[in-house]
């Protein structure tokens, strides 16, 4: 194995083109650890299991769609119960911190966190870090049992409070080593994440027995190899209210024209998915896909168009699209927020004043538009079912891990499989809708409308976007097809 330098992944190769691409283990830089029988072993729970604990040589392919002399691939490594843990249940003192932007599903991931180490590893001493990383140096602490968090799954939002920004790598791991914390569960998108691998460097250099521990939050599902990000699920449910709302809305009134404006900073996953489901949608705009208002086969055109054909249309628009048209018009002074994220301009508004502008200049059709944002109604409310169960494993596969001394990694869903995932293969880049794959093209048979985009456009998008391995499966969601087939 080449066990590069510690800010590298440790890759493992074999035969047939089969490559791992493991995660950091406490035992790279802290020697001659004990290792202790899984309690697990005497769980009447897990005793009827036929094979509860994961082979240590079991992983998990990213891509499942390969041509028959092609190569293996890259592989993560498996999550699951070991036979051999490297803590001892008393001595294990863990913490957990959430940040950035409220999810569905944040409150169920805390629970079955603080349950899964008691229950199945008998730990009982978990805090919770109140008001995300700065919490670590300048908030106090916030003791969680099974009692406190039994029915916090309920509600929406996290108990222990989040923010944005606030990450001061040296003063968080003195916290963590002045508290005597070993375990550090953190919850998080794309900048937490940054922020994770960053606590890890430093916890690693200075050789602390800490397992350092991410679970990726983002409701935009904008983070790479994994299948889907929890709380999505429930965004795309909640998400039909607005569109159901707006589509009332447009079919009772002449001309109505119904607009939803949807998450989506970078990637109009959540738009893409409410469109598929909902069937009400006529125009599905997306920041992977750029569009222009006037002329012809634009978006002007084609409301007249649909108006004149159904007498109303609804159009859902991710928070992202379209930002390149509100700059020409706008002076957006390119500000960010704490996390690093640049401040939008609200292309809701923007585009539904340009609608009423527009038809009004022109004098041909009196139209009647209605503008709904749910955005922060549907990140407040609790996950649903599927996304609870979703949580729960992805709790549990972390606790497994960061107990069998594994570090430096995140806990997701690979092809269906819960895997260990090296923090730099989810911070490399942006998990973005792919307009050159089937998915995309079922939106635009779905709604019918124009692709925005003249035939050189579709050639350079299908060139930048063509699979260097040429493997069935492109370079997409989740580095394979959207689709799923």
């Amino acid at each position: 194995m080449a066990d590069e330098s510690h800010s590298r992944m440790k890759i493992v190769s074999a035969d047939a083109g089969y490559v791992l691409e493991d995660v950091p283990h406490l035992t790279d830089y802290v020697p001659d650890l004990p290792t202790y029988p899984n309690p697990l072993r005497f769980n009447p729970a897990y005793s009827v299991v036929k094979q509860y604990f994961v082979d240590v040589d079991d992983t998990v392919a990213q891509k499942i769609v390969v041509h028959k002399d092609g190569p293996r691939g890259i592989h993560f490594r498996r999550a699951g119960p070991r036979q051999k843990v490297y803590f001892d249940s008393d001595e294990v003192h863990a913490c957990i911190v959430t940040c950035g932007g409220l999810c569905p599903g944040l409150n169920t991931v805390i629970r079955e966190i603080v349950c899964g180490l008691y229950h199945m590893y008998g730990v009982n001493k978990v805090l919770g870090i109140d008001g995300g990383y700065r919490g670590f140096y300048s908030r106090n602490t916030i003791p969680l049992t099974p009692k406190v968090v039994n029915d916090i799954h309920k509600r929406g939002g996290t108990i222990i409070g989040t923010s944005r920004g606030g990450h001061d790598t040296s003063k968080i791991v003195d916290s963590i080593q002045d508290r005597g914390i070993n375990q550090v569960y953190i919850i998080g998108g794309d900048g937490t994440l940054k922020g994770a691998a960053a606590v890890y460097e430093e916890v690693r250099r200075r050789g602390l027995k800490v397992a350092v521990v991410a679970i990726p939050k983002t409701i935009d599902n904008d983070i790479p190899v994994i299948d889907k990000s929890f709380g999505f699920d429930t965004a795309v449910e909640e998400a039909q209210r607005a569109i159901n709302a707006a589509h009332v809305e447009a079919e009772s009134a002449e001309n109505g024209v119904g607009v939803v404006k949807l998450m989506g900073r970078y990637s109009g996953f959540i738009a893409m998915y409410a469109t598929l489901a909902s069937r009400d949608v006529d125009c599905c705009l997306i920041p992977e896909s750029p569009f222009y208002l006037e002329g012809k086969g634009g978006l002007f055109e084609y409301i007249e168009k649909r108006l004149k054909e159904n007498g109303h249309m609804v159009i859902v628009i991710a928070e992202g699209a379209g930002q390149e048209l509100l700059s020409e018009s706008l002076q957006s002074g390119g500000q960010k927020d704490a996390s690093g994220n640049k401040l939008l301009q609200d292309v809701g508004l923007w585009i539904s004043d340009r609608i009423k502008h527009h038809f009004a200049k022109q004098r041909k059709m009196v139209i009647t538009l209605k503008y709904i944002d749910p955005t922060y109604m549907i990140r407040a409310i609790p996950s649903n079912a599927s996304d609870n169960v979703y949580c729960t494993l992805l709790a549990q596969s972390a606790v497994h891990g960061a107990m069998a001394g594994y570090t430096g990694y995140t806990s997701g869903l690979v092809n269906g499989r819960q895997t260990y995932i090296p923090f730099k293969r989810v911070t490399e880049r942006q998990n973005k809708v792919v307009i050159t794959d089937r998915m995309w093209a079922r939106v635009l048979s779905s709604t019918n409308q124009p692709s925005f985009l003249v035939p050189k456009e579709v050639d350079e998008a299908k060139k930048e976007e063509e699979p260097p391995t040429g493997l069935l499966d492109g370079e997409n969601s989740k580095d394979g097809d959207q689709s799923g087939n």
